[in-house]
């Protein structure tokens, strides 16, 4: 899909990195830069206890795969310099500079611009260009709501487990990137696209918004348990100690779980609102009804009339299933999951040949050499 064209990555952590895999997995060519004054992607050292890597983390090998690493340090004006020719020659620049720095360092937009007029260039900030707070993703879950919404009614705000603004900044910046490639297709000419974590965090509160703002109803923290529909993502033992996550999305499916637990018809659970007005004694009833069924059969009967459930699984479990094995890379003894998993009959993804997660530096001297050769065929033309 992507083969001929050249990003060049400028970000670290897990938002812009997650954007240059995306262009990676569809054939582009990856240059990512790494300053080897500080060691490189700060996420080369972000291990847990006991992990057995090398300077690829597992953090690190998430979002890594398929690029060449080139180690250039930025305040030396011999390594601004390869990566200004490397500019020239780039189609896309992904950037995660907190405001004001890129400009300091001279690989801000407008002075890329002056150089390659055709480059786009994808920026992530915490908060905007014009806001010079540095955004991770764990305050800005904190600032945008989720957590304020996240965890137990009685307990204590809970942050996500995964760096989720992280992934939904990276999937806005994605698509600013694509329209911007299909306007220079279109026009012949480069764009600026900036994505902020807070406003891609804000922009994905999704229903939970719309509570607030049409509904006037201030969302709280309930645990797994829907705001506005019942019972949904409330989860119960089965007699042989599964436990059992229910997603019931209307009136009709709760009516099959009715006779598939061999109960009666109860008035006040009778309607999608009555039984998220009546949650407490809906859960108890069902975890009474559903405490006395084994996992299997239940759960086959629940599939056979299309009721939405699974059982809650640890991530072992999860890479036992069969869509997750299809999705997941391997290269020289490393395991990783592709970034991009949209299926495409007409252009196949080219994930299955990736490199694996870059070494520190691994390709500088390869890819130096490459623009040499260029400059020189160029010469000599």
């Amino acid at each position: 899909m992507f083969a001929g064209l050249r990003v060049l990555e400028l970000a670290s952590v897990l938002a812009g990195p997650s954007v240059g895999q995306f262009f990676a997995e569809l054939g582009a060519e990856v240059i990512k830069i790494e300053n080897p004054q500080t060691g490189g992607d700060v996420t080369r050292s972000w291990k847990t206890p006991g992990e057995p890597t090398d300077d690829r983390s597992a953090y690190f090998c998430s979002c890594n795969w398929g690029k060449k690493s080139v180690a250039l340090d930025l305040t030396k004006p011999t390594d601004l310099e390869v990566v200004k020719k490397l500019s020239t020659k780039s189609d896309v620049i992904i950037a995660s500079y907190k405001p004001g720095d890129a400009e300091k360092l001279g690989v801000d937009y407008t002075s890329l611009k002056k150089i390659n007029p055709k480059i786009i260039y994808g920026q992530i900030t915490g908060y905007g260009s014009d806001d010079g707070r540095v955004g991770y993703d764990a305050v800005i879950q904190a600032e945008a709501g989720f957590m304020d919404l996240n965890g137990e009614k009685d307990g204590a705000p809970v942050k996500m487990p995964v760096a989720l603004i992280d992934v939904l900044a990276a999937h806005h910046l994605k698509e600013g990137l694509l329209l911007a490639l299909l306007k220079r297709d279109r026009q012949g000419e480069g764009s600026l696209v900036e994505v902020s974590l807070l406003q891609a965090a804000i922009s994905s509160l999704a229903n939970q918004a719309t509570n607030w703002l049409v509904g006037k109803k201030l969302p709280a923290r309930q645990g797994s348990a829907h705001p506005n529909i019942a019972p949904y993502g409330d989860s119960f033992l089965t007699r042989d100690g599964k436990r059992l996550l229910l997603a019931v999305g209307s009136d009709k499916q709760f009516d099959e779980l009715m006779k598939i637990l061999a109960a009666d018809r109860n008035e006040q659970f009778s309607s999608n609102q009555k039984r998220v007005a009546n949650r407490n004694e809906l859960n108890l009833f069902l975890s009474s009804k559903i405490s006395e069924r084994g996992a299997e059969e239940l759960m086959r009967q629940l599939q056979t009339k299309k009721i939405p459930a699974g059982f809650i699984q640890n991530l072992k479990e999860t890479f036992e299933l069969p869509q997750a094995k299809e999705i997941l890379m391997e290269a020289n003894g490393v395991t990783g999951v592709k970034n991009f998993i949209a299926k495409n009959t007409e252009h196949k993804s080219a994930a299955n040949g990736l490199l694996p997660p870059p070494h520190l530096g691994e390709h500088t001297h390869e890819v130096i050499l490459s623009l040499d050769a260029q400059h020189n065929d160029k010469t000599a033309g």
